[in-house]
């Protein structure tokens, strides 16, 4: 079933203002053929108003305007930092909305904590897009590899150049990403990957890199163990995604995807049949701050090594 099923329209609200909003979410929520754009907030009102227009919505600013945008919405997606997103999720749950939340759902445990626990009080659906989890080519070969039994060992590698000399990104302007590096960036794409096929983490390695560089050894509860590398300033020339798994019926690599938009609609759909259904979908508010678990003890690891 997809959202262009229920009647009427889910309204979604969009939080944040910057390129992924106007590049990804504004776009895919405005085209999709089950949701009703219900308005777009910023914290510049030239920026809501101009992302607004674009796609025939309203604008919202300031305080008053989140507690508006909130009324006046099914569900609201965010685009915001993750420590910005934390806090507004949970004041979006207490008023019954729910959930499409950029990973990480927050860089701290406790934030990403309240998310999940006000999730559950709420009894609001939620879903935390991580890209390989909704691009159809990826979810399908995930599930596949799931179904195997078997598996040895993976490798997961994640390198961007985003922070490399002469890059123009606009998404390098981030100054969450800068700070916290590939390893929450790209992080939950990674292990969001490796745990519905190899099984939860249950030990972790980590080592820091060259610049933001981390790598970890994971082990996980099927038995197989995995190596992740993560990245956002490489070399353009040795920039990629490479996710493989070896095993009793031999080796299996990751397709490549679409794009972020069309994934972005697959995890609209994937929230709307949790709403219609009441089942939470994997990739919850619970299973967000579980990878925050891991993405922070991965970073304290890494920082006493490198200290």
């Amino acid at each position: 079933m997809t959202t262009a099923d229920i009647t009427p329209p889910l309204r979604i609200g969009l939080l944040g203002t910057g390129p992924w909003a106007r590049n990804t979410q504004a776009p895919a929520l405005a085209a999709h053929p089950g949701v009703e754009l219900s308005g777009v907030w910023g914290r510049r009102a030239e920026a809501a108003d101009a992302l607004a227009t674009a796609h025939g919505t309203r604008a919202y600013t300031g305080e008053e305007g989140i507690d508006a945008l909130l009324e006046a919405s099914d569900a609201v997606a965010f685009a915001l930092p993750p420590d910005v997103q934390a806090p507004l999720a949970v004041r979006a749950a207490e008023a019954g909305c729910h959930l499409l939340m950029d990973k990480p759902v927050a860089t701290t445990v406790a934030g990403a904590r309240a998310v999940a626990e006000a999730a559950e009080k709420a009894s609001v659906a939620s879903v935390v897009f991580c890209t390989l989890r909704f691009a159809p080519e990826t979810s399908a070969w995930i599930a596949e590899q799931a179904a195997v039994e078997g598996w040895f060992t993976a490798r997961a590698q994640w390198l961007g150049s985003l922070y490399a000399a002469g890059s123009d990104s606009e998404y390098a302007d981030s100054p969450w990403r800068r700070d916290k590096g590939g390893l929450w960036d790209v992080g939950p794409h990674a292990l969001s990957v490796l745990i519905p096929v190899l099984g939860d983490v249950e030990h972790l390695t980590a080592a820091a890199g060259p610049a933001d560089t981390t790598h970890l050894i994971l082990r996980h509860t099927s038995g197989a163990s995995s190596t992740v590398t993560l990245g956002l300033s490489a070399p353009p020339g040795a920039a990629g995604v490479e996710i493989e798994l070896r095993g009793e019926r031999g080796t299996a690599s990751i397709p490549g995807w679409a794009g972020a938009e069309t994934a972005f609609r697959g995890a609209v759909d994937a929230l709307a049949e949790a709403v219609r259904t009441g089942v939470p979908h994997p990739c919850d508010a619970r299973f967000g701050l579980h990878l925050t678990e891991l993405l922070a003890a991965a970073e304290q690891q890494a920082q006493a090594q490198a200290g």
